[in-house]
């Protein structure tokens, strides 16, 4: 658990770091691969806390969802229609979702492990 964790801090110091720009053109187009990244990270948690985690899946799913994402963002902006509040919606009602039974996960775990203990 700890190597996704130190991934992500390693990926924030580096882009604090760097002085990268990005063109105002691409700016939808990182907005929602970055919402679709976090949906599926999110997605992986919940999967390994429900004990249902699969390597193919995570993977497929990761690039199967940024792909979907920027291919809604293009062909709005060709269409000349916000096709990516679409996909802004979906990935953010998604990632609330997984959120959400995480925190009720946890809480279950937390809630299991403390009547145990108070059992000894």
């Amino acid at each position: 658990m700890w190597l996704p964790l130190l991934g992500l801090a390693l990926g924030i110091a580096l882009g604090m770091l760097t002085n990268i720009q990005i063109p105002v053109a691409y700016e939808s187009y990182l907005s929602i691969a970055l919402l679709a990244t976090m949906d599926t990270l999110v997605g992986g948690v919940r999967a390994h806390l429900q004990k249902v985690y699969d390597d193919v899946v995570f993977v497929t799913g990761f690039f199967f969802n940024i792909v979907l994402a920027a291919g809604l963002a293009f062909l709005g902006v060709h269409l000349g229609v916000d096709l990516y509040l679409a996909a802004i919606f979906a990935f953010g009602v998604r990632l609330f979702q997984n959120i959400a039974v995480i925190r009720r996960l946890l809480l279950a775990n937390w809630s299991e492990k403390r009547t145990q203990s108070k059992k000894k």
